[in-house]
């Protein structure tokens, strides 16, 4: 168990919502934006500290089922015809998370307008889904290039007109009280709206348990694998080589812990990087890759700003780091990389090598242990545990195969189920539109 480290869940999803956004400097926190102001008319509406914080925890990670940057952006521009995809994606992400299944409904929802759900407030999880739905309508009307009370004049107007057919009359008129304060719009806008929600927000005093943590990191280690097909058991097999070699290195039970967490959230930063990079079979030019590169950098940005998680940070973020000080970001060399770090750069390299690209198929154990060697006869990589992984090589990549066909198997019932209720949805536009 974590038990010296105090680490709070406020802390742990406003930077993991900021990390969602971090693709395009438009769509950025625009889910702590959207997660501020529905806790404030949800306090306006005196709800229950439980409903809030339902409330709070499920705007920001309302737009997760977006899983790229391009299909993020038609949403925030109101150019996107079909939104029913990401709050579908979203649910099952939820659904599928012991931590947060009950917030599934209301991710679903969040885009419902009030005649498709009954015209009532009233049944479970409707007035969650609602605040949510106006919250983001307003986010994404805001313009960033404008002071924010120089617009509340043209923004009211909007928002008032939703009232009655897409939100409940009684959201949009809580709403108005709130909008008569200044410090609302100053603090929307501010940049300091981060440690704002940290420090005062509905989840401050809130600890998490270790179990809760991997949940959590669980969850994330989906959304940054599915993404594309071509990344959709990556993570999960550098999980499960970290957490063996780690045990075979003689961690101890909370290290392994720790390591599983690192390993689920290495690739934290990708989220900031294109689907068109990624997804690219060709080989990447020099501008794409130094995109690619970026992503370590981001993973240790959002993860050491987690009071208590700084040593998963570094464990989790400097998995391309070399020991000669040739790696990335930050040049790390010899005496600053723990063996935690290295652990994990040799868990990614061996991952990447023995899964099927694209581009080629897996290596074999003579032509991973040919390059991992060379790496260490060059001062790269760490001679100890290149050694731990060789010895228990057949182990290794058993249980590393196991893991990954079960988050293969994990992914294509998640694409499936996203097909089919795409499907679904269109029958029920199509008789719609029909019988108007």
């Amino acid at each position: 168990m974590l038990k010296k480290n105090i680490i709070r869940l406020g802390n742990l999803l406003l930077s993991l919502s900021d990390a969602v956004d971090l693709v395009n400097n438009e769509l950025a926190q625009h889910q702590i934006r959207t997660a501020f102001i529905a806790w404030q008319i949800a306090e306006q509406m005196e709800l229950s500290k439980d409903r809030i914080k339902n409330i709070f925890i499920a705007a920001l990670f309302h737009d997760i089922g977006a899983l790229t940057a391009e299909e993020k952006l038609r949403i925030h521009r109101f150019e996107e015809a079909q939104v029913e995809p990401h709050c579908q994606r979203g649910a099952a992400l939820f659904r599928d998370n012991r931590l947060l299944a009950d917030l599934s409904p209301i991710i679903r929802n969040h885009h419902q307008p009030l005649y498709d759900l009954d015209g009532t407030i009233d049944t479970a999880n409707n007035l969650e889904s609602q605040i949510i739905n106006f919250a983001d309508h307003l986010e994404r009307s805001v313009r960033r290039d404008q002071y924010i009370l120089h617009q509340v004049d043209i923004l009211i107007p909007v928002l008032v007109q939703l009232s009655g057919r897409e939100i409940h009359p009684d959201i949009v008129d809580v709403f108005m009280q709130v909008a008569n304060r200044e410090d609302f719009w100053l603090d929307l806008t501010s940049p300091r709206l981060y440690p704002l929600l940290l420090h005062h927000g509905p989840l401050m005093h809130d600890e998490l348990s270790h179990e809760e943590l991997e949940s959590v990191a669980r969850l994330f280690l989906r959304v940054i694998d599915f993404r594309s097909r071509f990344t959709a058991t990556h993570t999960a097999g550098v999980t499960e080589c970290s957490r063996v070699l780690a045990e075979n290195l003689g961690f101890s039970t909370s290290e392994v812990q720790e390591m599983k967490i690192a390993g689920m959230l290495h690739d934290l930063g990708k989220l900031a990087v294109p689907n068109n990079i990624l997804e690219k079979q060709a080989g990447l030019t020099r501008q794409e890759f130094a995109v690619i590169r970026k992503h370590t950098y981001f993973t240790y940005m959002v993860l050491s700003s987690v009071s208590g998680m700084e040593k998963i940070a570094e464990w989790a973020a400097f998995h391309h780091e070399r020991l000669d000080g040739s790696g990335y970001p930050f040049h790390a060399r010899h005496e600053e990389i723990s063996t935690g770090a290295r652990v994990v750069t040799v868990a990614d390299m061996f991952t990447a090598m023995a899964e099927d690209r694209p581009y080629r198929k897996g290596m074999d154990w003579k032509e991973v242990r040919k390059i991992l060697l060379s790496q260490v006869e060059r001062g790269l990589l760490g001679k100890k545990v290149v050694e731990v992984l060789l010895d228990n090589y057949d182990t290794i990549e058993k249980s590393v195969k196991a893991e990954q066909a079960a988050a293969r198997d994990s992914f294509e019932r998640f694409i499936n189920d996203d097909t089919e209720s795409e499907g679904k949805n269109a029958n029920r536009r199509e008789c719609r539109f029909q019988v108007a």
